[in-house]
């Protein structure tokens, strides 16, 4: 059944900003106005604009930087983990589910981005390319900037459903470098220029093979580790 509840006053005024937001083309990072000027705006008072802001960084909408102002969030409307995945127990299934839906999504996902790549796309590609090898040369943690990598290809199809959906499969990279403790570094860094120089010729072919390549060296990988693990427990188990 649907809702009859009478929406507060703050709800309205959220709905209210959002519609600002949206009229006026404002993107990830932007600044809104302050609450003054927004209840100036909205012709509403200050409490109720800090209500509104409230109830919209709850919802993944806006985010306060403290001494900075009130900004457009990234990836908007959508949680940090909306799927829930941060209650999953049992990390290394967790990794091979979440290499499953890549295994689905991202070689198709890097086909159309070698479709329909620009100049601007491609070169923020090689720069988290780049930036995840000498991350990996100096031993460091290279997996923020292999996210990016991957969230940089989807931003490159233009879809805007693709961008959304992949930080979240992004996940997996954080999983998965986790429990392999960063084992797959030369694969990474191979498998990597084979999708940015296939994107960057615009071979929708070879960008999907060598998406593909990159999730199985990670497919075998977790599965190579998973069966140590079960064996491991089996024996821990014997012995008890």
């Amino acid at each position: 059944m649907f809702s009859n509840k009478i929406k507060t006053l703050p709800e309205v005024t959220a709905d209210r900003i959002i519609e600002y937001i949206i009229e006026n083309r404002l993107e990830p990072d932007d600044r809104i106005p302050n609450e003054t000027e927004l209840g100036q705006i909205l012709s509403v008072g200050r409490s109720t604009v800090r209500e509104a802001v409230r109830l919209l960084v709850s919802r993944n909408v806006l985010v306060i930087r403290r001494g900075a102002g009130t900004y457009v969030a990234q990836n908007t409307g959508i949680p940090e983990d909306p799927l829930g995945l941060v209650f999953s127990t049992d990390r290394y299934k967790l990794a091979k589910d979440l290499l499953e839906m890549r295994i689905i999504l991202e070689p198709e996902i890097a086909s159309m981005a070698a479709n329909r790549a620009d100049e601007r796309n491609i070169a923020e590609i090689w720069k988290y390319c780049r930036m995840t090898e000498e991350y990996i040369a100096r031993d460091e943690d290279h997996m923020p900037p292999d996210v990016e990598f991957h969230k940089a290809i989807a931003k490159s199809t233009g879809n805007n459903v693709v961008e959304k959906i992949i930080p979240i499969i992004d996940t997996s990279v954080a999983v998965f470098v986790n429990i392999t403790y960063g084992r797959l570094k030369d694969e990474t860094i191979t498998t990597h220029r084979l999708i940015a120089e296939a994107i960057e010729r615009h071979d929708a072919t070879a960008a999907k093979h060598a998406m593909m390549m990159h999730m199985l060296y990670n497919k075998y990988r977790i599965e190579e580790i998973i069966e140590k693990h079960s064996s491991n427990m089996t024996q821990f188990n014997t012995v008890i």
